[in-house]
């Protein structure tokens, strides 16, 4: 079964959505983000994907000490990103409680430092985010147009011990409109070995088994939680029935 993971954006401490990527667009649904990583818990869920949008925004990590309160609160296994520069950073990171460390920038302004990490914490720590507007990688908290497409990136790091991706269609995040589930086939079907995290558009059970059947390993779920247009209970029903994890 899929891995269904809830996300949990940060703005100051609070758990908000954006719209396309745009920091104008912003909804604050929480000022307590480890309440919303508990209820979470609560309905089964094992994984928890944090972004540090201020982080993300700034290229500076910011929002450490909510990771580290969730992380103390629950059992979850936290991605985190944003704003992860340095080996310093990365330290921090895992020492405030994260599991995987998704990284997305880093990748395209220094490739050679990311290759360092996937040799020294594996593929099963350190995880590849990328973010794509019509075919092009953005960076930098969606702000800048890294003049890379999805592939070109991809084939810079395939082969090099990259087992574990988080795809974003930017287009598609907080629209609600469904998943790209054309660009995951593809992805799919050009690297094999991969297992892909599909992001954006989620709105309905049935855009889960889209991406199952499209052969992603796992979706990452924000605004369709947050709205009701999922419910909690429902993906219970699914982890009871189906074994998700």
């Amino acid at each position: 079964m899929i891995n269904i993971i809830p996300a949990i954006d940060l703005i100051a401490g609070n758990a908000v959505r954006l719209s396309q990527g745009n920091f104008q667009q912003q909804t604050v649904y929480s000022s307590d983000p480890v309440e919303v990583a508990k209820r979470f818990e609560a309905a089964g869920l094992t994984h928890l994907h944090l972004v540090d949008l201020d982080g993300a925004k700034s290229g500076k990590v910011q929002q450490l000490y909510v990771l580290e309160s969730i992380a103390k609160a629950t059992d979850l296994s936290i991605d985190f990103s944003g704003g992860i520069k340095t080996s310093d950073d990365l330290s921090r990171v895992f020492d405030a409680g994260a599991s995987v460390a998704a990284l997305g920038s880093i990748a395209v302004k220094n490739p050679e430092l990311l290759g360092e990490w996937l040799g020294k914490y594996s593929g099963e720590k350190i995880w590849l985010g990328i973010d794509v507007l019509q075919d092009r990688v953005m960076i930098n908290g969606w702000q800048q147009d890294s003049e890379m497409t999805l592939f070109q990136l991809l084939d810079g790091f395939y082969g090099y011990g990259l087992k574990n991706i988080f795809c974003t269609s930017i287009e598609r995040d907080g629209m609600l409109q469904g998943p790209s589930i054309a660009m995951y086939q593809q992805i799919e079907k050009r690297y094999k070995s991969l297992n892909v995290i599909a992001s954006g558009g989620v709105a309905s059970i049935d855009n889960i088994l889209a991406l199952e059947e499209a052969g992603c390993d796992g979706v990452i779920i924000g605004k369709a939680f947050y709205e009701g247009h999922i419910s909690l209970a429902s993906v219970s029903k699914m982890i009871l029935d189906n074994g998700a994890y």
